[in-house]
């Protein structure tokens, strides 16, 4: 059944139903076209005037739309779950390679390292050339 614009929409989970409740007007009276409305959402008038075909046919293609809306972010949050559920966030492995006695460096650590390396006055032709090819590793797999 088409429900007006605004209206509250839940989804009970006790029976399964979706159920919508109109929102009360601001000075707490509603005016004859709200009146109308939570008529509609009473019983279903039968009457040819009650909707018309083109109001049908909106209301079915927005149900339609969020109901794949719904579909997709209950997918994305699962999908979401299982990563999390694979994997550990970088810092809580470098908190337990350190318990190791492990150094564990992001590549961006070791291209920062490189690059100061180059540009060391300290450094050796070969020293830059190695931290040169090494560069050019990492920034290749960027």
């Amino acid at each position: 059944q088409a429900i007006p614009a605004g209206s509250h929409v839940r989804l009970n989970l006790q029976t399964g139903e979706r159920e919508a409740k109109l929102p009360d007007s601001e000075n707490g009276e509603s005016d004859t076209r709200e009146e109308r409305r939570r008529k509609r959402l009473g019983k279903v008038d039968v009457d040819a005037n009650s909707f018309t075909s083109e109001e049908l046919k909106k209301a079915l293609a927005k149900m339609k739309g969020s109901e794949k809306a719904e579909r997709k972010v209950s997918f994305l949050f699962l999908k979401q779950c299982r990563v999390r559920k694979k994997f550990r966030p970088i810092e809580q492995l470098k908190e337990e390679f350190e318990k190791l006695n492990m150094k564990m460096e992001t590549d961006y650590e070791i291209m920062v390292k490189l690059i100061s390396k180059f540009n060391s006055s300290a450094s050796t032709l070969d020293e830059k050339v190695a931290a040169l090819y090494d560069l050019e590793y990492y920034v290749h797999q960027v």
